[in-house]
């Protein structure tokens, strides 16, 4: 039994070998075969056939050593006669005979020879379809080597399922994938990982029940067989430091707020390294300084002559950092560009193939009513730390509050708070007059709170259950929607059916599951049920996360036109661009404290920066306005 596991052992090492090495078979000037020679990179080694182990190592050594000086081997000069097939491109030369010496093969072969670049990464004609919906159709990219590659298109063009196809998670129906001169075929994330490509996913791969260096020890063998905590920790917390993501290895990840768990995605795509890093929407929660310290970081690995593919919707950011990119409209190519030569709007009109650069229009209104009154909310956790101190506003019917401040300054906690999921450690809150300050959330929903989280795959939809069902969630409780103990399910289709036309839900039907969906047809299934029930307060927490521009622009309008029929909103968002655009007044959260609530069209920018970052306690009002709320 032990000589048959022996040779079967043997066999599949040399299996191994003949599958992975291109092996040059060498004859004697006596046409006796006497060796194999293997190319490994750029080294030559000869291999004897099987005979004395000890004595096949000596003559491995010494053949290294002797190649390592750039000698022959030794005194019998052995004479490779290699047909055309089997000679490198690199060795071959005009008038060469196809007879080469050792030496000279070994000496070739070890210095670099210049040669035209081939792409890092190759896709030739890749399609995928999902039932009735061609995600990617027919799609040609080249990703060469030391450049950054923007990947735009709308919601649902299939940007992310292409790179799902590339990183494993999906196989192609059709199509070619090339790394690094080697096709992968029907490959998963381990081998994507293996053989040098990483991912940071739109939607998080993480466990929310252990902590920031369990997760970045998980499926890594560099964290060792027996699982190196202190170390691996040592180096979270470099990273964290290094590239200011400000993480705590020892926090638990469902502790952490939606901008932190994208740090530490963001922390272990860095330890883990890659040759092409593929990042999905990798800076829909950072800060300004977060996303300058992001692109510092494509820079540097691009000038280490790694490749980045970069998925955004924020066009400044392909502007500042790519070279170049292409367009993906219904899961097809549209169009190539090179950032040096193109406008930040003509992309815009790329993407989604309208303008949607007009302003919004805002109704002038009068803001009188009293809607809801917050005075001293106060929220601790349970380690005692303060994660609201003090919060005090007022909002008033027709009007949008705006809340700018870099994620993880309390804005989760706060909308929590608002909707009935948190309960405060002391604080009031008044909605129309009358004190919701102890109701549960689907007492505050039936007083007429609305609230739309910033999460849409995990708080605000259920991704198993199908369009209708969704729509549903608020209703199903309550008539029209159920006659006695049963589901109305023909209301259900109705109502369904009205809204996906009002929104213009991109979907097969009202039985296709929400999961199946792109981002942005899945954030309209939201304000489709948050919205269609006219509510009479909305709390907004970054509704445009990871839209395209048109998607965003839709989701502003709804907004807008919910505050012109009277509603009272409060919007976060840590898109200052959107602060000032829908923002009727505009306040700062930061460390927990909303600080400086003022009149939009009084606003100082430079102090509202600085607030933002935490380095200016002042107003952010200009000296020469008054505030219209006073």
């Amino acid at each position: 039994m032990g000589r048959y596991v022996r040779g079967h052992r043997r066999r599949g090492i040399a299996r191994h070998r003949r599958r992975h090495l291109s092996a040059l078979w060498p004859e004697h000037e006596g046409q006796h075969r006497r060796a194999a020679c293997v190319s490994v990179g750029t080294t030559v080694q000869s291999r004897r056939p099987r005979g004395d182990r000890s004595g096949t190592q000596r003559r491995r050594e010494e053949i290294r050593g002797r190649h390592a000086q750039g000698l022959r081997h030794g005194a019998r000069r052995t004479r490779w006669t290699m047909t055309a097939s089997h000679v490198p491109d690199t060795l071959r030369a005009p008038g060469v005979s196809d007879t080469v010496d050792a030496s000279r093969a070994s000496n070739a072969m070890r210095e670099p020879i210049a040669r035209p670049a081939r792409p890092m990464l190759e896709l030739r004609a890749l399609s995928k379809r999902f039932g009735s919906v061609q995600a990617n159709d027919a799609v040609d990219l080249d990703v060469p080597a030391g450049r950054i590659v923007a990947l735009l298109g709308e919601n649902g063009s299939g940007k992310s399922t292409l790179m799902k196809l590339v990183f494993g998670i999906e196989r192609a129906d059709s199509g070619t994938i090339v790394f690094k001169d080697r096709e992968l075929d029907g490959h998963r994330p381990g081998d994507a990982i293996a053989a040098g490509i990483g991912m940071i996913h739109q939607h998080f791969m993480l466990v929310e029940s252990m902590s920031v260096v369990d997760n970045v020890m998980l499926g890594w063998p560099a964290a060792g067989r027996w699982l190196r905590r202190a170390q691996m920790a040592a180096q979270v917390r470099e990273a964290s430091a290094r590239y200011g993501l400000d993480l705590d290895p020892e926090q638990w990840v469902s502790e952490l707020s939606f901008g932190q768990r994208q740090r530490v995605e963001i922390v272990k795509a860095i330890m883990r390294g890659a040759d092409l890093l593929i990042l999905d929407e990798p800076t829909s929660n950072l800060s300004a300084p977060e996303v300058e310290g992001l692109i510092a970081i494509m820079r540097k690995l691009k000038g280490e002559g790694r490749s980045v593919i970069f998925i955004t919707h924020k066009l400044g950011e392909v502007m500042q950092a790519c070279d170049e990119g292409i367009v993906l409209r219904a899961g097809k190519v549209v169009d190539r560009f090179d950032v040096s030569t193109i406008t930040r709007a003509e992309l815009a009109r790329l993407m989604v193939d309208r303008d949607v650069g007009a302003a919004p229009q805002r109704a002038t209104l009068e803001h009188d009513t009293r809607v809801l009154d917050v005075q001293g909310l106060t929220l601790r956790d349970t380690r005692g730390r303060t994660l609201l101190d003090d919060i005090g506003f007022t909002l008033r019917g027709g009007e949008i509050l705006a809340i700018a401040g870099v994620d993880g300054n309390g804005q989760t906690e706060l909308v929590e708070t608002l909707a009935g999921l948190r309960k405060p450690s002391r604080g009031s809150m008044h909605l129309d007059g009358v004190d919701v300050s102890r109701a549960n959330a689907r007492a505050r929903l039936a007083a007429g709170i609305a609230y739309i989280p910033v999460d849409r795959a995990h708080t605000s939809l259920v991704p198993a259950m199908t369009i209708e069902d969704n729509l549903a969630l608020r209703d199903f409780a309550r008539r029209p929607w159920r006659k006695r103990l049963l589901l109305d399910r023909a209301a259900f289709r109705h109502r369904a059916l009205d809204q996906i036309a009002e929104f213009r839900i991109a979907c097969p039907g009202p039985q296709a599951s929400a999961g199946s969906l792109s981002g942005g047809n899945q954030q309209k299934i939201v304000l489709a049920r948050e919205l269609g029930r006219t509510p009479r307060v909305l709390v907004a927490m970054q509704p445009t996360w990871g839209l395209d521009p048109g998607a965003t622009r839709f989701v502003i309008d709804r907004v807008l036109a919910l505050r012109d029929r009277g509603a009272a909103i409060l919007y976060v968002s840590a898109e200052l661009e959107e602060v000032l655009m829908l923002g009727d007044r505009i306040g700062v959260l930061s460390g927990g404290k909303l600080k400086g609530i003022v009149p939009r069209d009084a606003v100082d920018l430079t102090a509202l920066g600085m607030m933002m970052a935490g380095a200016d306690e002042r107003t952010p009002q200009r000296a020469d306005a008054q505030d219209a709320y006073a």
